[in-house]
């Protein structure tokens, strides 16, 4: 005969209590990621964009233009001055047209400092100077008579005058091919403002001044002025139109294209509503699945918006 079973029945399991109320979101603390969301966009994206995607820009738009010009070379309806002058099919001349900012004007070819076959664009505001060096429109194009003024950027946008103030010497060779042909220019000297000028030139002798910012990459102390002198024949030189008076503010020495602030703060408000769009997908799912979304779309406007800040920097760096 067994003993009855003396043990205590098992209590009944626990029931769970009540769950506690979720935490509303911290509103000042959604303010203050949203507020460094935007900001590290933007600093990345600058970053990013002066240093790599206006490279591979400046690179695209050189392409580009190189073959247009040489197109144009050689159906010889190249700009040979500030105005364009072409005919119709039967050969009659069309009215005449101002070269418009950012067309191909010349190639430029300096060895001393690795520059081969750069194309030089019509004007110099710092929105034309990112597909190269720009000319001045005031002054005559490379080969002519006077004094023809090229200018280009230091830091950004292929840095096509990078090298300009450290490895040129006086005596290098500088080479720059028109609509008229090639023209060959020796470097005479280097100067900085407040510095001796060049002498004036003699009649029918010709200079090309080469204008970039001097000093620190995109914190420069200045500009440095790069003179030639001519030494093969003068082309034929067309007389001008306009001069330095007419230059919009943009187009002179480390000017600023202000227009580019309108697009700056139109992009600029996309990327605050992106960055709080990205915000409240945070407070609806988790951290990584709302970055996964977020990411490419503020890494899209953060760059638009660089691109439109860095047609704000002065036109030389």
């Amino acid at each position: 005969m067994t003993a009855p079973d003396l043990a205590p029945p098992s209590a009944p399991p626990a029931q769970p209590g009540p769950a506690a109320p979720p935490r509303p979101p911290n509103l000042s603390l959604q303010v203050v990621g949203t507020a460094l969301t935007i900001v590290a966009v933007l600093a990345v994206g600058l970053i990013a964009h002066l240093t790599a995607v206006s490279w591979l820009q400046y690179q695209r738009d050189q392409q580009t233009l190189f073959a247009d010009f040489r197109a144009e070379l050689k159906l010889g309806t190249a700009p040979v001055g500030q105005y364009r002058v072409s005919y119709d099919a039967n050969g009659a001349p069309l009215p005449e047209q101002l070269v418009a900012p950012g067309s191909p004007v010349a190639v430029l070819r300096i060895p001393s400092i690795g520059m081969n076959s750069v194309v030089v664009v019509e004007g110099t505001s710092g929105d034309v100077l990112r597909a190269g060096p720009g000319h001045r429109r005031d002054t005559v194009l490379p080969g002519q008579r006077g004094t023809s003024v090229l200018m280009g950027r230091q830091s950004a946008y292929g840095a096509p005058f990078r090298d300009l103030s450290t490895k040129l010497i006086p005596g290098d060779p500088v080479y720059a091919t028109t609509g008229q042909g090639e023209s060959e220019y020796r470097v005479a000297g280097l100067r900085r403002p407040g510095e001796p000028e060049p002498k004036p030139l003699v009649p029918g002798a010709g200079r090309l001044t080469l204008i970039t910012a001097h000093g620190r990459a995109f914190d420069p102390d200045g500009v440095v002025y790069v003179d030639a002198d001519l030494i093969s024949p003068a082309k034929p030189t067309p007389a001008r139109r306009f001069g330095e008076s007419s230059l919009p503010a943009a187009e002179r020495v480390m000017g600023v294209d202000s227009t580019g602030w309108i697009w700056a703060m139109l992009w600029g408000q996309g990327l605050l509503l992106g960055a709080v769009a990205v915000t409240w997908l945070r407070t609806r799912m988790s951290g990584w699945h709302a970055w996964i979304v977020g990411v490419p779309v503020l890494a899209f406007l953060g760059l638009a918006v660089a691109d439109q800040a860095a047609r704000l920097l002065p036109n030389l760096l």
